[in-house]
């Protein structure tokens, strides 16, 4: 078979565009630094590093999850122990108001101290965290409970502003609701402590019980339940609040425990991410410079090969 010019120079272009679109791919790979470009390049590796970027980012969204948890527990924490430092002085006020040397001026004193706890108590159940309520269960939004005054006497009750009944007891089971947050696929703990926990526990309400106490501090025939039933009742609150702060410790211990492994796991998929799409740097300057090589040489080749005739002239 005779070969001709024409037949050396359109395999000569057909070589040469092949060259120069290995070394655009090449070229593509080393500006993006990414080993594939479109789905076209490799459907398989595409589908796999799809996977891993949703299954990144649904473990940073559990990530920050957790860090706000640990945050909300923190806070709970802190307010738990400001709660316990309450109770502590008033059951030292108890204490105090026990001595049958006491006068009523005296009793006095310490009532009005009482008083004073008890709004320090409500400030403390009030206390917020990013713009919630956090012993408000799910009426994050509104304070949980108040204070009011009958005959001088500080009455902690419920934030609700009504008579209803029904109503009543529908806004008591959002405060005593659980708020829950996913830490990873499938797994949901509840991090908050309500209002209703801390003031109503084991047939008891603190309620009742500061009522009475303040009563008992105005009734000369009260001085035997200030040290006695009182006293106990108040220990019993001290006892509930050690029990719940306990439980948000080991809450604590969950979260960063959860938060580790979080970590740990973006950083493996983000490696397997990194070698299913990165590319090799060095490697690639390898293939280029071997790919330029080969672009000159064909060139210098076809220069000799295809040599010019008068016809490309006329």
């Amino acid at each position: 078979m005779r070969v001709t010019n024409k037949m050396l120079s359109h395999s000569f272009l057909a070589d040469m565009r092949t060259n120069l679109k290995n070394m655009q791919k090449i070229q593509e790979q080393m500006t993006s630094g990414k080993e594939i470009r479109k789905p076209s390049d490799d459907p398989a590796k595409i589908a796999r590093a799809m996977q891993l970027h949703t299954d990144i980012n649904a473990n940073k969204q559990y990530n920050s999850n957790i860090s706000d948890t640990i945050n909300w527990l923190d806070i709970t924490d802190t307010a738990l122990g400001q709660l316990g430092n309450v109770l502590q002085r008033m059951s030292e006020l108890l204490m105090q108001s026990g001595n049958a040397a006491y006068s009523s001026t005296e009793r006095q004193s310490i009532k009005d101290e009482f008083n004073e706890r008890i709004e320090e108590f409500t400030q403390i159940l009030n206390t917020s965290y990013d713009g919630k309520y956090i012993f408000g269960g799910t009426r994050t939004t509104t304070k949980p409970v108040i204070t009011d005054e009958v005959n001088g006497n500080k009455n902690l009750k419920y934030n609700i502003d009504t008579n209803d009944e029904s109503y009543i007891q529908s806004e008591i089971s959002k405060i005593n609701q659980k708020m829950k947050v996913e830490i990873s696929p499938g797994v949901t703990i509840d991090y908050n402590v309500s209002a209703s926990e801390i003031i109503e526990f084991d047939g008891k309400n603190l309620k009742d019980t500061f009522s009475k106490i303040l009563s008992d501090l105005d009734n000369e025939n009260g001085v035997l339940d200030l040290a006695g039933s009182d006293m106990e009742d108040i220990k019993k609150a001290m006892d509930n609040l050690l029990k719940k702060r306990s439980e948000v410790g080991a809450k604590q211990n969950r979260m960063e425990s959860a938060k580790s492994k979080n970590e740990d796991e973006t950083f493996n998929l983000t490696e397997i991410l990194s070698k299913t799409e990165d590319i090799d740097i060095t490697e690639k300057t390898m293939e280029y410079a071997t790919l330029q090589t080969v672009y000159m040489s064909s060139l210098q080749t076809s220069a000799r090969v295809i040599q010019p005739t008068l016809l490309d002239y006329l």
